[in-house]
């Protein structure tokens, strides 16, 4: 039996690739927290005490039995002139306006009320302020690119 190194290789990387992806895929992570409890979940958002929860192992809710957590979500609002942040996982909703996760759906109300929701799904920890934020699968996949191109040769 002949064993090909460079296959074997090339084949073992493909397929932690593809895993690596496919758990990314069904699973997102949000921040979760809200000011009125820790003034660092407003903007700008310090995550330095907040540990990010992966949406998959929260419980469904009561009124919403067959709905998972696909989404994450911030919600500005102002109540009386008093600023509130909450960041969570969302259950329902669409990521921004129309799928541009670079808008958020506002409301207005009486008695001097703003309410302000973000949805995103595009990366873990989008419910952030914006930042710049390198993603982990395009590190994984240059390395794993240069691996490849080197055994190759």
């Amino acid at each position: 039996m002949k064993f090909n190194l460079k296959f074997t290789c090339v084949t073992l990387t493909s397929l932690v690739v593809f895993f690596i992806l496919i758990q990314e895929g069904f699973s997102i992570k949000c921040w979760d927290c809200r000011s009125d409890a820790d003034p660092k979940c407003s903007d700008p958002f310090d995550n330095t005490t907040f540990a990010i929860t992966d949406c998959q192992t929260l419980k469904p809710l009561d009124y919403l039995p067959n709905v998972k957590a696909t989404m994450c979500r911030k919600m500005r609002q102002k109540v009386n002139g008093v600023w509130k942040y909450i960041r969570s996982c969302a259950y329902l909703g669409e990521p921004g306006i129309q799928g541009d996760e670079r808008f958020c759906l506002m409301r207005t109300g009486t008695y001097n009320i703003f309410m302000e929701y973000c949805t995103c799904n595009t990366k873990d920890g989008c419910n952030t302020s914006s930042s710049l934020r390198i993603s982990k699968i395009l590190i994984l996949s240059s390395i794993l690119g240069f691996v490849i191109l080197k055994i190759m040769r």
